[in-house]
């Protein structure tokens, strides 16, 4: 193939491929949602100015003073009982209605064993000696490798990697094991914490249900208490990391002295596409075996010990527009076999939520001097008809760190410019694509991984999570580090190789 043809674009660049210029159109309706959401922590902005006028007017107070309004009210029995009721109220509401706080105590990243290690020359291979491509699928799927961004050590699991293939619920059930047991029971060794101590469950996995369900493998392997409250997630894609960790939140708020544990993964072995239709073709190319197990707390007490606090979490979907319901489809090809398939508008629709969900979480996090130059050429805009462009908030005022769901590379080139994010904010994304490939809903907490072994996080640093999923749904999770996570104390999957990141990653990699 000559050098010209080479690097031809695979796929031509079109609007409809691309994430709309958010700066074009800014809903007010999702901006108002945000501050709606603002608002329900009302109390708390409600009680702060009285607590603060009426600490600023105490300390005015002399001794002197303190001792005449002791003399007055003892002699006014009635003021001294109307006083102390509505204190008591306005306290009791205020600890009735805040949110309790959920804390990440930790988490763990499943790393399989080398010898699930693929790289892209075995992946060609494997798929050739399996007879089931054409001539036409094997040199797409190879241009898609090139252009993909993935490394040589991704893994896939051993009933797909075997000659020949060996799909069956069996297999499928060994590498749901193997990915949720590994993860857990680091994150158990990690934290200490006794299996029965666990209080609630979430699993995810979006294409993989078996009965009894992913969580019921869980609570039997782990000898789970009895009136564990257990949730298997499915069919709701790569964002359903994020849906668990929103669903844990609110279990958490009603359950106190609770631990949650959160499992994330995707399953390969039974979801892999044995046919030749570019559109499902593109899964087989991207995703790779991985998961990870998250610990939740909404104790105390486990304040000095865990990494991070749990600040916002904010839920997008679009499923009642039907472009963007369909845009992820699992359905039969022309043949009858199963799969995956992506729309062309995918990229469009992907845009659409991610702007609607970034408006929404807008007036959480931004700085009151973004929110004001937003909210005014947004109010002299949509009000005043003038002819002023939105001001698109700097989302790099608000965290530090940014975790975008390691979908494939034109979605990370595409955010990396809407939200103008540098090469060093992009790298935890990058990295784990290239070293992980798309492992689905757990690609999130690599990427976080990657973080800490960088030694990046500090005390108080802000991190923001960002998922996209079937249905068509994006996410966000907002985390505080509650302490400087010191790299040469944790076990994660990138410590024996971090020194080796980052790396160079090209547009074009050529399968030797």
């Amino acid at each position: 193939m000559s050098e010209s043809n080479q690097t031809t674009p695979l796929i031509q660049p079109s609007s409809s491929r691309k994430l709309p210029d958010f700066k074009q159109s800014v809903k007010l309706k999702y901006v108002k949602l945000g501050y709606h959401y603002l608002i329900t922590h009302g109390m708390f902005l409600f009680l702060s100015p009285i607590v603060v006028v009426i600490a600023a007017q105490l300390s005015t107070f002399s001794i002197q003073d303190l001792h005449d309004l002791w003399d007055h009210l003892k002699f006014n029995l009635i003021s001294v009982i109307l006083c102390s009721t509505l204190l008591v109220f306005l306290f009791t509401l205020y600890f009735l209605t805040r949110p309790r706080p959920v804390y990440l105590v930790d988490f763990a990243c499943y790393k399989p064993e080398d010898s699930r290690k693929c790289t892209r020359k075995i992946f060609m291979e494997r798929s050739q000696l399996t007879g089931a491509f054409t001539e036409t699928s094997m040199e797409f799927q190879r241009k898609i490798l090139e252009r993909s961004g993935l490394g040589e050590s991704t893994y896939l699991p051993e009933a797909v990697l075997r000659v020949p293939p060996n799909p069956c619920m069996a297999e499928a059930r060994k590498e749901a094991e193997a990915v949720m047991f590994g993860a857990i029971d680091q994150l158990l060794e990690k934290t200490s914490v006794k299996p029965k101590d666990i209080g609630i469950l979430i699993v995810n996995c979006s294409l993989f249900n078996p009965t009894p369900s992913l969580s019921a493998m869980v609570i039997n392997h782990y000898k789970l208490r009895g009136n564990i409250l257990s949730y298997n997630l499915g069919g709701m894609g790569c964002s359903a990391g994020l849906i668990s960790i929103d669903l844990a939140k609110h279990l958490l708020q009603v359950h106190p002295n609770s631990y949650a544990l959160v499992v994330s993964m995707e399953n390969i072995t039974l979801n892999w596409y044995f046919g030749n239709d570019k559109s499902m073709l593109l899964s087989n190319c991207l995703f790779r075996m991985g998961g990870a197990a998250v610990l939740l707390s909404n104790k105390r007490s486990d304040w000095w010990r865990s990494k991070y606090q749990l600040v916002h979490t904010v839920r997008t979907s679009k499923g009642a527009d039907d472009k963007c319901f369909s845009c992820v489809t699992q359905q039969e090809d022309s043949t009858g076999k199963v799969g995956v398939s992506l729309s062309k508008d995918l990229m469009a629709v992907a845009g659409d939520a991610l702007k609607t969900n970034i408006t929404t979480l807008g007036p959480l996090v931004l700085p009151m001097s973004e929110q004001l130059l937003f909210f005014a050429t947004l109010v002299g805009k949509k009000f005043f008809k003038m002819k002023l462009k939105p001001y698109i908030p700097d989302f790099k005022l608000a965290f530090e760190h940014f975790c975008i769901h390691a979908g494939g590379r034109a979605v990370l080139d595409e955010l990396e410019n809407n939200l103008h994010l540098s090469d060093w904010h992009m790298e935890p994304s990058r990295m784990t694509l290239y070293r992980f490939g798309n492992t689905s809903s757990s690609s999130l907490w690599y990427e976080l991984a990657y973080s800490e072994a960088k030694g990046r996080i500090k005390r108080g640093d802000r991190t923001w999570q960002i998922a996209f999923g079937s249905g068509f749904k994006c996410n966000s999770a907002v985390w505080k580090a509650l302490r400087t996570i010191n790299p040469a104390k944790e076990k994660n999957p990138w410590m024996d190789e971090i020194d080796q990141f980052p790396v160079d990653v090209p547009k074009f990699s050529v399968i030797q």
